[in-house]
């Protein structure tokens, strides 16, 4: 399910003309703020539009968002897209005028508290988990960013307070006149920075693998089909189409699917998770229901499967007895020839 600006969303309202930016998330408790940086040529894929291409059915952008779907506030900087959910839109000045300029551009509508850490990251990192998003997020005391590291820094895979990076950005400003153009990693020389390497955070390298190149779609493309994550990616593309947030137990679904297939029919398997999902929808639709309802339906297929197995056996004795029958008729019908002939 895509969210077309303007349009409405199962995750939530459209943003609306004087909304303020990335409102559409609301206050609801959530400890942090999102800012996704989504411009760019992206001219080593021909100029595309790079937030647009779809790894997994899905949108490297709507992955990332994905990732920080709890966030509190989410900001995209870049030309408005379709999204599976409502975010504030906001475009860097002057378009296209680099990273620094896009930063600059999303606080300055983000709409958070002093204290709120703000995690920043690019719109091409099709990898990026809740998990990595947990680990950026817990700044230590001292540190005012937290920053992903794989051999070198990356400022778009990173979390800031926000007071101190607002802070680095105006002097920049005073300093250069301007931000457009200039490096991303200038805003890091003035912070007191807590690297996270992928020895502390193994999540973390997979995460920081970005999509620059066609080259780079393919093998992310390849990955997810991988086998021990092709189960994972694949119901995390459903549940963000469908719109549905839930954490289930996929191997007790697949538990009665096996059942259902084994003990019934190999139709049964779908037939039966459907109905399952069904049944919990018509509860609350929580966790739990999903797992009461597959709890009983799996009971139910495994009755099923001993009464089978009670038929076929019943059956077997059955067709032993007969047969036996049949040879005690034989035998005492060829005594009686016998007696004859004699």
């Amino acid at each position: 399910m895509t969210h077309a600006p303007g349009r409405p969303s199962a995750a939530g309202p459209p943003d609306r003309p004087g909304d303020p930016p990335g409102g559409a998330g609301g206050d609801d408790g959530h400890p942090y703020a999102a800012l996704v940086l989504a411009g760019g040529g992206a001219s080593r894929l021909g100029g595309v539009d790079k937030p647009a291409v779809r790894v997994g059915g899905r949108t490297l952008l709507d992955r990332v968002l994905a990732a920080c779907a709890d966030a509190a506030t989410t900001v995209v900087v870049g030309p408005r897209r379709a999204t599976y959910r409502p975010v504030g839109w906001v475009r860097e000045d002057p378009p296209g005028g680099g990273p620094l300029a896009a930063l600059d551009a999303g606080l300055c509508v983000l709409h958070a508290s002093p204290g709120t850490p703000v995690l920043v990251v690019s719109a091409d990192l099709p990898f990026l988990t809740r998990e990595t998003v947990d680990t950026l997020l817990a700044l230590p005391g001292d540190a005012e960013a937290a920053v992903a590291h794989d051999g070198r820094e990356q400022p778009l895979l990173a979390a800031y307070r926000l007071e101190p990076l607002r802070r680095e950005l105006a002097l920049l400003r005073t300093e250069y006149g301007h931000l457009s153009g200039l490096p991303l990693r200038l805003v890091l020389e003035g912070l007191r920075r807590h690297r996270v390497s992928a020895s502390s955070a193994p999540a973390l390298a997979a995460a920081a693998l970005d999509c620059d190149t066609w080259d780079d779609i393919a093998t992310a493309r390849a990955r997810i089909r991988e086998h021990d994550s092709v189960l994972d990616e694949w119901m995390g593309a459903v549940k963000a189409e469908l719109g549905i947030d839930i954490d289930v137990d996929t191997s007790a679904l697949l538990d009665l699917a096996r059942d259902a297939a084994h003990g019934v029919a190999r139709p049964a398997a779908p037939l039966t998770t459907f109905l399952v999902g069904y049944a919990a929808a018509r509860a609350d639709g929580s966790p739990e229901d999903v797992a009461r309802a597959a709890a009983r339906a799996a009971q139910l297929a495994r009755r099923w499967a001993d009464e089978t197995a009670d038929a076929a056996s019943a059956s077997g004795a059955s067709d032993n007895g007969a047969s036996a029958n049949t040879t005690n008729d034989n035998a005492t019908n060829d005594n009686a020839e016998n007696a004859d002939e004699r």
